[in-house]
């Protein structure tokens, strides 16, 4: 059986800078231009059944806005008439109303179930599209940045279960067929789960060709599943087809037709099985052991030997607990009596008294220990020493005692499961793992349509952009930019929702719920001399933040940058904001 690879992502330290000198607020206003829509935006609120975090993170928190990679500034959004919008800048000044470039042919309000429509952008003339009703849509639109030959047809159109949304889609062209590989997510419920939420993430890679020789049409040709107990923060297809890569707090396998379901059964049989066969307690000089009996067990069903370093217990002719003690008893003067709660109680001497048993029998899990309160009450005395009701009971230490509450966000450890994945499209094994411990994932970016999404990591409180490249088998994840300290500036931002960059890495921006916007732009040359009062030395470059307040009280449902522009979506209005004007 093969392993899987353990990696780690190699940070190119000429791109870091240590000497960084933090971002100077900007007052220099920024262009802002607003179109209001003709319909809303058709977004879908949680419903009571939706209550975990999963469903925040996958549903609550969509972004209902699309940025097209493959032409510039080009956005698109669905409203509640089920008309896809396009909106594409060529000039500010001139901005026109979003045209409708398709319509969906379901009704969207007719499905009670349903999630929010969602839309990627396969290629330059093909593109993926979820009704929300669990309906896959592949449509054909010609060049889309050339009007005369834009028309957007339905090639592939089919049922696929329960309401699902988009997350990632590619085009491949082999050996004369052409094929769409796209990545559908899922929260369903576990009707047999135990623990947990009693929900499970689903990742269905889904893959429609055809043959280009042939006249038919485009059909379902394979159709993988995996299985997670987290929305994935970042998935995606490989330009190849060949793999998927998934970063996630919680890992992901694949699962083979009919596996959950048995999965599932072994689950809730384990969880019955956890139910402790005896309970035993302990003091300096013995232990006791209490067993409850079948109701119908006499005296004569009872078989219990002691040895000196072991113990064998037989019930009704099976036996019940037999194995190795932690340490030696007396087992002459060690006893067992049947008590008035038809309960068996067996009395072990210890031959080593005062010592302390870890456990009963060596490797036996099937027990509870319980400890009563006299010796919870030593063992705190005991290490009372070690605490105080004081802050700092002692001022004149050099190290005082580290105070939890004035921990920040950014300073929180995350999850240490915390992982990049890498995944064979063959095997559909794990090849390639990367333990990404506290490097918090902020946002993804596509900075080129050809190649999979960069992803960004916080390292210390940096952010760093990764761009991976699955044909590079020993350096599959290249570190290409870097935005200085906004790892840490953006833990500070308790309201944020999205987060994005510019494909060229010039600025990175964040929104809130409400209004704000705040944008964090790399450090660029001064025109005047300026000088750092502390070290004495001449500064040749400042970083600026700049913030930007919308002129509304709706929720922000969508964000995108680009190189020069950011694209805000509420409700009710589309906002562009100018960020670079030179081009």
């Amino acid at each position: 059986m093969e392993v899987a690879a353990n990696c780690s992502l190699r940070v190119k330290r000429p791109l870091l800078d240590p000497r960084f000198e933090g971002y100077k607020l900007s007052l220099e206003p920024l262009p802002s231009y607003q179109l209001e829509l003709d319909a809303a935006v058709a977004e879908v609120k949680l419903r009571d059944d939706q209550y975990t975090l999963e469903h925040m993170h996958a549903f609550g928190m969509y972004n209902y806005l699309h940025c097209d990679p493959w032409y510039q500034d080009s956005v698109y959004y669905i409203d509640n008439l089920g008309r896809i919008m396009n909106l594409t800048v060529m000039l500010d000044t001139a901005l026109g109303k979003p045209r409708e470039v398709f319509r969906l042919p379901t009704d969207l309000t007719a499905c009670d179930n349903r999630l929010c429509a969602s839309i990627h952008f396969t290629s330059s003339t093909w593109v993926t599209l979820s009704d929300g009703t669990g309906r896959l849509y592949l449509i054909g639109t010609g060049e889309r940045g050339n009007s005369a030959s834009e028309k957007w047809e339905i090639v592939f159109n089919e049922e696929l279960g329960s309401p699902f949304i988009i997350i990632h889609s590619i085009s491949l062209l082999k050996a004369e067929e052409h094929a769409i590989a796209t990545l559908l997510l899922r929260i369903e419920k576990e009707e047999l789960a135990m623990k947990g939420s009693g929900f499970y993430v689903s990742l269905e890679w889904v893959t429609i060709s055809k043959k280009c020789e042939d006249n038919k049409k485009y059909e379902m040709a394979k159709c993988n599943s995996l299985r997670g107990k987290s929305v994935p923060h970042y998935a995606a297809i490989e330009p190849d087809g060949n793999g998927l890569m998934i970063v996630s707090y919680k890992s992901f396998t694949f699962v083979q037709a009919g596996q959950d379901l048995e999965e599932s059964k072994d689950e809730n049989m384990s969880e019955e099985i956890k139910e402790p066969l005896y309970y035993w307690q302990q003091t300096e000089d013995d232990l006791t052991v209490t067993i409850q009996l079948p109701e119908d067990c006499t005296k004569e069903d009872i078989q219990v030997q002691f040895l000196p370093d072991s113990v064998n217990i037989v019930l009704k002719g099976q036996r019940f607990l037999e194995g190795k003690l932690f340490s030696s008893i007396d087992h002459e003067s060690s006893t067992w009596i049947i008590k008035e709660n038809n309960s068996l109680e067996i009395s072990l001497i210890k031959k080593n008294e005062g010592m302390t048993w870890p456990e009963l029998v060596v490797g036996d899990k099937q027990g509870e220990f319980i400890r009563d309160s006299a010796q919870c009450a030593a063992i705190a005395e005991r290490l009372m020493h070690l605490t105080s009701d004081e802050l700092n009971p002692n001022p004149d230490k050099d190290k005082p005692p580290c105070n939890a509450q004035e921990l920040e966000e950014c300073d929180i450890f995350f999850e240490e499961n915390f992982s990049l994945c890498r995944f064979d499209g063959n095997t559909l094994k794990t090849t390639h793992v990367v333990n990404l411990g506290s490097n918090q994932y902020l946002f993804s970016v596509i900075v080129d349509p050809k190649e999979m999404p960069c992803f960004c990591l916080r390292h210390d409180v940096d952010a760093l952009l990764w761009q991976p490249h699955s044909s590079k088998q020993d350096d599959m994840w290249e570190h290409i930019a870097t935005f200085n300290a906004l790892g840490y500036v953006q833990a500070s931002k308790r309201d944020k929702k999205f987060f994005a960059c510019a494909p060229n890495y010039s600025y990175a921006a964040l929104c809130e719920c409400l209004r704000r916007v705040f944008i964090y732009r790399q450090p660029t040359p001064m025109s005047t001399v300026l000088y750092n009062r502390k070290e004495g030395r001449q500064v040749g470059q400042v970083a600026k933040q700049q913030v930007a307040s919308l002129e509304t009280n709706d929720p922000i449902l969508g964000f995108q940058a680009t190189n020069e522009r950011l694209f805000v979506l509420t409700t009710k209005n589309l906002f562009l904001i100018k960020v670079n004007t030179e081009n």
